[in-house]
């Protein structure tokens, strides 16, 4: 038979509290009971939001199962946070406690022919939580598997790559199944297919000039592996593949099918915004999109497992992904799982994970607690050992912050009580940096690659220490560079050119590429602000800095610094100058104003109105940003990007006369009826013209019509005290946004934005 599976996204209903009192509120999956939540300023819920509802839920789901003699079945979960316990039909199946790691349990003796309940606890009351928002709930997919007797379990399959000549004209396709009965299977490839039979669980196809697959060139092959019981088949297991040669070479760099390759890279949490952690598929599609706009290539997934889905993604749409199973081991919010869990969670990343062409590095643990010290190493060593036993084929690194810490020897006899201990016992920072690079050597030795956090003003001499180690720079600023002497500085050296100065840094990871809840420098801002773009989509200046620099199609863009805007709270060294994508300064009347040009041009020209401002070329600038100051007059800004003398690209901001309507950036689109489809929208305020008025703050009332409804609304200020499940919103820098969920019929949904003294804006929707 052909594996059945059935993504259970309706019927369930949901509890708060110990017991299932009462009827329950029907819910979609995926559901997170915390995003709803009012916000407290309690500073102890920084960390989610300020937004707080630990404790106990219930989820119950009525199925309906055509259950057949010698068939198999399960209950899939990509993740559930957290602690859960699952019970089908009254009989307990099983249960997981870390919230980020998937798990499955076969419930074949459990289900019945006919309506089965299946019912699931969770327990989020855990303290400490993580540094960043978590959300609740069943959050992520959840499916019914139906299989045959001889079941495969895809995650133990091991696909291997190997090219058997000199270059890439063949490819030699291993797959071996963890079982030990008949397999068939075939890898398809644009109507191209290659077959292969197997007896012992073991298939070996041979591709002849195969397609390979790269962050620039992102081809995948389907493998389908069948399994046989009496000449028929019992189960079939369907995977992406890519074929291709990652290699780490000393004093070079990182080479992808023999091309020398840089990181251009970002951390992302798991969030988005206002829908939180339940986020489908579509949504993360438009964010990676956006991000491979300004020429991103990869990410490091922190601190933990990210979704199935989202890993398709990177595998579809082309990201090196860097992956990591968890932050802290023994300390913070794992502590409470680490001495029982380790070994079961990284080996479900590891599993899971290990076929997929994005994933290339494997990171286990992120700053962890006595970093450098033997209490650490020894537990460092014990998970690089672990992972390269599950998968031998990938670097294995760890993330080091640029503390570290002198271990004190304490005289036990003196001590006379527990806080005496306490005191001694605290550790002592090394401001020594060679004393630093004796501890980094240590780490070196566990693992493949230096994977270094905010410490690329040390590079040179770490490299000293350990030539043949490759250097990543897993978490960098945005904009400012440290100092040797300290790692907090604000040298305008921006972190990212670094790696371009050196074969041996294979890349770097801003912190971070997208606005995240948690984590907060402090009420009322919900979350992190210092990324590239804000939690609605709508890029940052950091944004276009990274585009002038990893892009080569020819962009040129011009911002204003105005401090004249609120400060979003951003922790200081993460933060950028405020820089803003307007030409707007009403409260002036004779005076100069400073700006910025990001542009990867040869030459830029700036003119305001018809008169030229003479200003240097990116190459001669520093940081390749033209900045400068600008005599404010109202009118209209144009930046021409020239290339060998012509014009490649150009960019005009207006001053706008007043904001008298609404526009949505995209007024026309077509999405699948499938039920629960999720599609951001953002709307803007414009002047007669359809000129973007920046500075207009209207509330915004949202409504829809058709097989659709509101599921909520953003506008990416993350001080704004509104709450997201409304279907109103105040612009922000002139735009917010909102989300919409269809119901899974096919029509015409029609989206309106109403505002006071604002003719309306609209987007039609094609659901098909």
């Amino acid at each position: 038979m052909e594996r059945k599976e059935k993504k259970l996204t309706e019927g369930w209903k949901f509890w708060f509290g110990n017991t299932k009192e009462g009827e329950g509120q029907p819910v979609e999956i995926p559901h997170d009971w915390v995003i709803g939540e009012p916000f407290t300023k309690d500073r102890r819920e920084a960390s989610q939001g300020f937004r707080v509802r630990r404790g106990t839920g219930w989820y119950e789901n009525l199925l309906q199962v055509h259950v057949e003699e010698g068939h198999r079945y399960f209950l899939d979960f990509d993740g559930i946070y957290e602690r859960s316990s699952v019970w089908v039909n009254g009989s307990y199946a099983g249960g997981h406690k870390y919230g980020y790691t998937p798990f499955r349990l076969e419930i074949t003796d459990l289900v019945k022919l006919g309506e089965n309940r299946v019912e699931i606890r969770v327990d989020s009351d855990v303290v400490p939580t993580d540094r960043w928002y978590t959300g609740a709930g069943l959050y992520r997919t959840v499916k019914l598997l139906e299989t045959g007797k001889r079941y495969l379990d895809e995650r133990e399959m091991i696909v291997s790559v190997n090219f058997p000549g000199n270059g890439y004209e063949e490819a030699a396709v291993i797959v071996e199944t963890g079982n030990d009965f008949p397999v068939k299977g075939e890898i398809q490839y644009a109507g191209e297919h290659v077959t292969a039979e197997g007896r012992q669980g073991r298939l070996e196809f041979r591709l002849q000039k195969p397609f390979l697959w790269s962050a620039e060139n992102p081809r995948l092959y389907q493998l389908k592996v069948c399994s046989e019981d009496d000449g028929s088949i019992s189960d079939t297991a369907v995977l992406s593949i890519g074929l291709r040669d990652v290699r780490i070479i000393p004093d070079k760099g990182l080479y992808v099918n023999g091309n020398p390759v840089k990181l251009r890279g970002v951390c992302l949490h798991q969030d988005a915004g206002c829908l939180g952690v339940a986020a489908k598929k579509e949504i993360w599609r438009k964010r990676l999109e956006k991000l491979k706009e300004m020429g991103c290539n990869a990410i490091r997934a922190a601190h933990h497992m990210h979704s199935a889905e989202f890993m398709d993604l990177c595998d579809e749409l082309g990201f090196y992904v860097y992956e990591e199973c968890f932050d802290k081991w023994t300390g913070g919010h794992y502590g409470s799982f680490f001495e029982t869990e380790w070994r079961a969670d990284l080996g479900a990343m590891v599993k899971r994970d290990r076929n997929r062409p994005c994933v290339i590095i494997w990171g286990v643990g992120n700053e962890v607690e006595n970093q450098g010290q033997n209490s650490m190493l020894r537990i460092l060593k014990m998970l690089v050992a672990e992972l390269k036993e599950l998968d031998g084929t990938r670097p294995v690194t760890y993330a080091m912050n640029p503390h570290f810490k002198r271990e004190r020897q304490i005289d036990i006899s003196r001590i006379k009580d527990i806080q005496e201990f306490v005191d001694e016992a605290d550790d002592t920072e090394i401001w020594d940096v060679e004393e630093k690079i004796d501890r980094i050597k240590e780490i070196g030795k566990l693992v493949d690659i230096l994977s270094c956090n905010y410490q690329e003003q040390w590079y040179e001499q770490i490299h000293t220490a350990m030539p043949e180690k490759l250097i990543l720079g897993t978490e960098v600023y945005q904009y400012f560079k440290g100092h040797p002497d300290q790692f907090k500085n604000y040298t305008q050296d921006n972190p990212s050119l670094v790696p371009e100065r050196y074969d041996y840094v294979i890349g770097s990871m801003i912190w971070a590429g997208i606005d995240y809840l948690g984590e907060s420098m402090g009420y009322p801002a919900k979350g992190w602000n210092g990324a590239l773009i804000r939690t609605n989509g709508e890029p940052k200046a950091g944004y276009y800095i990274m585009q002038s620099y990893w892009t080569a199609r020819p962009m040129v863009h011009f911002e204003v610094m105005d401090y004249s805007l609120s400060d979003e709270g951003v922790k200081d060294h993460w933060d950028i100058p405020m820089y803003a994508g307007h030409w707007h300064f009403p409260q002036f009347t004779n005076t100069v104003v400073p700006y910025m040009i990001a542009s990867n041009c040869e030459k830029v020209e700036l003119y305001i109105n018809d008169s030229r401002i003479y200003i240097p070329e990116p190459q001669e600038s520093p940081n390749h940003l033209i900045t400068g100051f600008l005599p404010w007059i109202p009118g209209r800004v144009t930046v021409i990007g020239l290339m060998e003398g012509k014009e490649a690209c150009r960019q005009e901001i207006v001053t706008p006369g007043p904001a008298v309507k609404l526009g949505f950036d995209q007024d026309y689109a077509k999405i699948p009826a499938e039920r629960g489809y999720q599609l951001l929208l953002s709307v803007r305020a414009l002047d007669e013209a359809g000129n973007p008025y920046f500075r207009e703050s209207a509330k915004i009332q949202f409504r829809v019509e058709g097989p659709a409804e509101i599921l909520a609304v953003d506008n990416g200020d993350p001080k704004s005290g509104e709450a997201y499940q409304e279907n109103f919103r105040h612009l922000y820098h002139g735009c917010a946004s909102v989300v919409i969920r269809t119901k899974g019929k096919p029509g015409r949904i029609v989206l309106w934005a109403d505002a006071d003294g604002m003719s309306s804006g609209r987007a039609v929707i094609c659901a098909e």
